[in-house]
């Protein structure tokens, strides 16, 4: 059997990297929802494959304002959207 020895100073390495991950991503869905919000879009009104649909047409981005944002900003909203579409684990639909 292997044995793993982490020390006092690694373990402390380890839980301050895990925080910080939890934290990072409670940022990034804040993020993404006030970007939806702004722009009135509801993640659980459009299956995955229509959002995607969305992010690779230059029209469909305009329509719905998305064009205006980063490209750091549209990745994180087409992240946000994919993972709460009506077909996903999590939908977010509106009036649940």
């Amino acid at each position: 059997m292997i044995e793993w020895h982490i020390n006092p100073c690694g373990a402390a390495v380890y839980r301050a990297v895990f925080i910080l991950s939890l934290f990072s991503w409670v940022i990034f869905a804040q993020e993404a929802r006030e970007l939806c919000r702004q722009l009135d879009l509801q993640p659980g009104t459009k299956a995955a494959i229509q959002w995607e649909r969305v992010f690779k047409s230059e029209e469909r981005q305009k329509k719905l304002g998305i064009d205006r944002l980063s490209e750091r900003e549209k990745a994180l909203l087409k992240t946000y959207l994919l993972e709460h579409a009506a077909d996903s684990a999590h939908p977010m639909v509106p009036g649940l």
